[in-house]
C-alpha cells in the first residue's frame, strides 16, 4: 500500500469484535469504527494512567461537556483536534487525574479504604 495523504489506516479485526462494536455503537450514536476507537480511548487512557474504565468514561465525558460549553456546539473535527492536542499536550491525562483525586476525596472514608 502506498502512502497517502489520509489519516486512516486499514487494520483486519475479529467479525466478533466488529458485531459487538456495531451492537454498542447503534446507541450512541456512533460508527463501527467511532466505537473501536472510543474503545481504544478508554483502553490506553486506563493503561496509562490506572484509572479505571469507569473513571476514564467520566474523564472524556466531562472533558467533551467542558469544550462544547467553552465554545458552544462544534463540529466533530474541531472536538477531535482539541482532543488530539489535549493528549498529546498531556493535558488531558492531568485532567484525568485530577478528576480522579477529585472523585476520591468525595468518597466515603470505607470506599477509599477498600
Amino acid at each position: 500500500m502506498s502512502s497517502s495523504s489520509s489519516a486512516f489506516s486499514s487494520v483486519k479485526l475479529p467479525a466478533h469484535l466488529v458485531r459487538q462494536a456495531r451492537e454498542a455503537a447503534q446507541p450512541q450514536r456512533r460508527s463501527v469504527a467511532g466505537q473501536i476507537e472510543y474503545w481504544a480511548t478508554l483502553g490506553r487512557i486506563a493503561e496509562e494512567t490506572g484509572l479505571t474504565v469507569q473513571e476514564a468514561r467520566e474523564a472524556i465525558a466531562r472533558y467533551d461537556a467542558a469544550a462544547r460549553h467553552a465554545e458552544g456546539v462544534d463540529p466533530v473535527s474541531a472536538i477531535e483536534a482539541r482532543f488530539l492536542a489535549a493528549e498529546s499536550s498531556g493535558r488531558l491525562a492531568q485532567a484525568v487525574r485530577d478528576t480522579v483525586l477529585d472523585n476520591r476525596s468525595k468518597a466515603p472514608a470505607a470506599r477509599r479504604a477498600a
